[in-house]
């Protein structure tokens, strides 16, 4: 019980972080992307398709294997980390630039006529509008990050379906184990939905 319990709470450790983690750096890339230099938006934009582009299993084996390899030394959840936050961020980056798309080009423009920088424009006007409309979008992403978290368990972290894996070679009855730990990601799913719900929301009266 002891091994279900730790590769539960690594799992949502590594999801929360990720998200996290995966926010900043989606929110960096979509500055670069809508940004008014034509070097920073192609920046921008290689960033999304190379890690979209190539399968999250790969980067978690490139991350744990090969950086060692040029003297980059971390931990396997740390590894982990690194690699599913860099490659979810791709996609968040792509929901919240949807999101920026979809706020009127009159706004920005009025913001500018007012004398904002383009800075002031985006924390201002265009990104508080923008958040609204990618609450479910985002949800989906930390749903399906979370359920990315099983990879890891193919690189060695013991989360928690390499958990259930292990106690299943155990006691050999993997409908009982396995069940319960897709009982286990539906309950962290559903709490994901709820809570963007619940923000949707209260968004949605401000």
């Amino acid at each position: 019980m002891s091994l279900v319990l730790e590769g539960f709470l690594t799992t949502v450790l590594l999801t929360l972080l990720c998200f996290g983690t995966a926010l900043v750096v989606g929110l960096l890339v979509t500055v670069l992307r809508i940004a008014p230099v034509p070097v920073l938006r192609g920046v921008g934009a290689v960033y999304v398709e190379v890690w979209r582009n190539v399968p999250l299993l790969a980067w978690l084996v490139l991350f744990v294997f090969g950086l060692p390899e040029i003297g980059l030394t971390f931990s396997l959840f740390w590894s982990a980390f690194l690699a599913i936050s860099l490659y979810e961020a791709a996609y968040v980056a792509e929901a919240l630039r949807s999101g920026v798309n979809s706020v009127a080009h009159g706004q920005g423009e009025a913001a500018r006529a007012l004398g904002l920088t383009f800075r002031q424009s985006l924390r201002h006007v265009i990104v508080p509008q923008a958040t609204r409309r990618v609450v479910q979008p985002l949800a989906n992403i930390a749903i399906a990050l979370t359920m990315a978290t099983a990879l890891a368990g193919a690189v060695g972290v013991v989360e928690l379906t390499r958990a259930a894996n292990r106690i299943n070679l155990d006691i050999a009855r993997p409908l009982l184990v396995f069940t319960g730990a897709g009982l286990c990601y539906l309950a962290l799913a559903g709490g994901i939905g709820l809570l963007a719900g619940l923000v949707e929301r209260r968004w949605s009266r401000v």
